[in-house]
């Protein structure tokens, strides 16, 4: 059974007001509440024992304060998307959460296959339905033809049993600048755009953007940089000139990984900012993926945020996700969760505030 509805105001509203949470754990932004850590779906492998646990990690997250989900096509080869759906049915059905509440992502682009070049080739290639040229192909994992992200699409749709996706990303666009010019490229780009107005006129989306990993951290002289002004500019024309709904970019930052913050690699309006200052300059708001990094062991906290993180009995990856959450600027911190003392041990953040500012303008000094 297919599940209807999107993410509205008065719905996550209804979620903030349930939670006793820190007040600045939920952030307003486009016409929603958002919890300010979600839950991300990445980790593990594509089994039935990964599924389960997923699928739990998801349910317990979502009764502890978190409303934001984000899950991908290419996660654990689909069955990222279809642990989603399977935690989504037992909310809804025997938690009294509404659709509605919730504010689900995912993203297309990478070929959602171990057999990547070959599964491509089957579905798309030698498939009279479609007329995508193996050239589009890149990197051998990566396509952002319009007919394939609209049917990468439509299958998200099917894996997570959703009418609407609340935020859909191109993932990783930047992958496609190691094989095409920078012109082939935003022209791509645009064309992708062009499939995501025409997504959400149609209802199957609410809100795209661009998941990245180092398009908006690194500045212009490095060939995988996107200029994101310029991506904005044709999100624009995408939507007839103005209106547009690319209002939301996804990169890394945590600690060890602090440049979406502190480099300068945006130009927006003749002057380099860094991506986040820059994002919101162009009203698209910042979600943070890898919030506590990749391994939390080798988490260094920034030493003019030492004490004010030692003041409480944090572990290394709260330390890592306290610093994330509470970046200025930033909507929400992604952290991969599979495991239900991992979600508790971290949403144990939601009755705490965020650092303070006094804390982030020592950082930022010490950062310059």
């Amino acid at each position: 059974m297919t599940i209807s509805g999107q993410a509205t105001a008065q719905e996550t509203q209804k979620y903030q007001s349930r939670h006793r949470c820190a007040p600045n754990h939920f952030r307003s932004e486009k016409g929603l509440v958002f919890s300010s850590i979600g839950i991300g779906t990445y980790l593990g492998k594509p089994d039935a024992q990964t599924d389960a646990a997923v699928t739990n990690a998801i349910v317990s997250a979502v009764q502890q304060g978190i409303n934001v989900i984000d899950t991908a096509i290419n996660y654990r080869y689909m069955h990222g998307e279809r642990s989603v759906k399977s935690a989504l049915s037992r909310l809804i059905a025997e938690l009294d959460i509404s659709r509605e509440e919730l504010i689900i992502c995912s993203k297309g682009g990478f070929i959602p296959h171990p057999d990547p070049s070959g599964w491509f080739e089957q579905e798309y290639i030698n498939n009279s339905k479609f007329t995508i040229p193996e050239s589009e192909i890149v990197a051998g994992c990566h396509c952002m033809h319009p007919e394939y992200l609209q049917d990468q699409l439509d299958r998200s749709l099917e894996n997570l049993g959703l009418d609407t996706i609340d935020i859909y990303y191109i993932h990783n666009p930047e992958t496609q600048l190691s094989k095409v010019s920078p012109e082939k490229f935003y022209h791509r780009l645009y064309q992708a755009f062009t499939v995501m107005e025409a997504a959400v006129k149609s209802g199957k989306i609410d809100a795209y953007g661009l998941a990245t990993w180092n398009a908006f951290r690194q500045g212009p002289t490095k060939i995988n940089h996107i200029d994101l002004a310029h991506a904005k500019s044709l999100a624009r024309q995408a939507a007839g000139g103005s209106g547009d709904s690319f209002k939301f970019i996804q990169l890394p930052l945590n600690p060890t990984m602090p440049e979406a913050l502190v480099k300068a690699t945006q130009s927006v309006d003749n002057t380099l900012v860094p991506a986040i200052e820059a994002a919101r300059r162009l009203d698209i708001a910042p979600i943070a993926s890898a919030a506590i990094g990749q391994a939390r062991n080798s988490i260094k906290i920034p030493a003019a945020m030492v004490s004010a993180l030692n003041e409480s009995n944090f572990t290394d990856g709260m330390k890592a996700l306290q610093f994330t959450r509470s970046t200025p600027g930033l909507l929400t911190a992604l952290v991969g969760m599979k495991a239900t003392n991992h979600v508790t041990e971290n949403l144990s953040l939601t009755a705490i505030e965020p650092l303070s500012e006094d804390s982030w303008r020592a950082f930022l000094s010490e950062s310059n």
